[in-house]
């Protein structure tokens, strides 16, 4: 490993009275450094889909589209879960930053060399390359909450935190506007975002820190006094790859349940965010303008859906995640059958309906990324989160990006849209076999939360 890009070493505790206003002020920092440093790397992401309805008016199929959209689900699903394990033995703050700054430079290319779109091959090879990078995102992040957070505040940061590629995705169509009108150019789709996201790279550098022992201040467990039910001292080590892969990830089987229901809930997200552009265009008859503010409202939509939620979970559900994200699949599917069948020429409910889904779709996405960190120890947690990632752009995203393409070739639109509603029913189905275990491990903390009180009764 670059010797840049290695975790810090801890630094001797600073003194007792400057721990608490430290922590505070740090904590604040960071976060705004994993926000803003996600959000970078969507505005790099989905470019591509904007840019689709024009590469359609060139006589590509959309089923090629698809395909050559799939590279960056493929690479970052793989990406995901092999950086994962690179994660989460380097310090985040380099290493979040150096893959913004590799996939800004892809989307550039994308954008300013004339071939780079000439064809299909070319446009997966780049999409792929652009993929790979984008898996060097989510890994730092979740290093960096598990560290910074403790478990009981953790459901409510992490929902705040994911709505960051909302934010991020939802800013690539203004901008695309915005690039349209100054170059008239399609290809400020890629080369606009781009241009921001340098920027969002070097603000990630500035702000983030590695885990709390690199600052000189103490475990976020002891500084909360909150300890996970198989809290060790063994957790605040370093893993050789072989534990953090073997030990904590392939043997752990509630993270294949969520795994799996990562399939289908990236199925869903994905088929509806890739193709909305083109969908909305072609049957529902928008402009380019009224599609790409429809494409914002989506991604927008999810965050207050998120922040939602990841509060109703923690605040009514006492951490039972798996539970929450059934009820919001069930609605997202209500959402999604009104999306489809509503007649064109009443595009308010068009809109109502994609933002329904918006809202809707993106606290399943963050309740599964947040299982996955809470189902590991934190120094295999961006490895136990890309290990579901690997199983929801290589399953859902490619089937959302190639399968729903050429099944809208072969079916039409209504066979795409049976796809997708079939995926919400799967996606329930694999969350179910979690319920016991949330329902355990809520049950051992409230009993930890009783014997705690007691203590403290009898101390008095």
């Amino acid at each position: 490993m670059l010797t840049f890009l290695k975790a810090a070493p801890h630094k001797p505790r600073m003194a007792e009275e400057a721990i608490d206003p430290t922590y505070k002020r740090l904590r604040w920092q960071i976060f705004f450094g994993i926000f803003f440093g996600y959000a970078g790397f969507y505005l790099v992401r989905l470019n591509f889909n904007l840019a689709m309805p024009y590469l359609v008016e060139q006589g590509y199929s959309r089923g090629d589209l698809g395909f050559a959209l799939s590279g960056v689900s493929i690479a970052y699903g793989i990406s995901k879960f092999l950086m994962g394990g690179v994660s989460d033995r380097s310090n985040p703050r380099f290493f979040l930053a150096l893959g913004l700054l590799m996939s800004a430079g892809v989307s550039l290319a994308m954008g300013l060399v004339p071939w780079a779109t000439s064809s299909i091959a070319i446009m997966f090879a780049m999409l792929f390359l652009n993929g790979w990078f984008q898996g060097m995102g989510w890994p730092p992040c979740g290093r960096v909450m598990v560290h910074w957070w403790s478990k009981k505040e953790r459901g409510s940061i992490v929902s705040v935190w994911n709505v960051a590629h909302n934010v991020g995705g939802g800013l690539i169509g203004p901008l695309f506007l915005l690039g349209l009108g100054w170059f008239n150019d399609w290809h400020a789709a890629f080369y606009v975002p781009a241009a921001v996201a340098v920027g969002v790279a070097m603000f990630a550098v500035l702000t983030l820190r590695d885990t709390p022992q690199s600052t000189g201040l103490p475990p976020i467990e002891e500084y909360k006094n909150d300890y996970p039910e198989d809290y060790s001292a063994e957790h605040e080590k370093e893993f050789s790859t072989k534990e953090i892969f073997v030990k904590y990830v392939l043997k752990n089987k509630l993270l294949w349940y969520i795994a799996f229901a990562n399939i289908f809930v990236y199925l869903i997200r994905y088929g509806v965010l890739s193709w909305a552009p083109t969908y909305l265009k072609e049957v529902k008859h928008f402009t380019v303008d009224k599609s790409s503010w429809a494409y914002f409202l989506y991604e927008w939509a999810g965050i207050p859906g998120t922040i939602l939620c990841g509060w109703i979970s923690d605040r009514f559900f006492q951490s039972r995640r798996g539970i929450v994200g059934i009820l919001f699949m069930i609605l997202v599917t209500v959402a999604l059958v009104v999306y489809w069948l509503n007649p064109p020429g009443n595009p308010g409910i068009d809109i109502a309906a994609l933002i329904a889904v918006g809202f809707l779709i993106y606290g399943p996405v963050m309740l599964i990324g947040l299982h996955a960190l809470e189902l590991a120890p934190k120094k295999a947690a961006g490895t136990a989160a890309g290990f579901t990632g690997l199983f929801g752009y290589l399953g859902g995203s490619v089937a959302a990006t190639a399968l729903v393409g050429y099944t809208v070739d072969w079916f039409g639109w209504n066979g795409g849209f049976i796809l997708m509603i079939v995926g919400c029913g799967l996606a329930i189905l694999c969350i179910l076999p979690t319920l016991k275990h949330d329902n355990i491990a809520a049950a051992q903390r409230a009993s930890h939360k009783a014997a705690q009180a007691a203590l403290a009764e009898n101390k008095k």
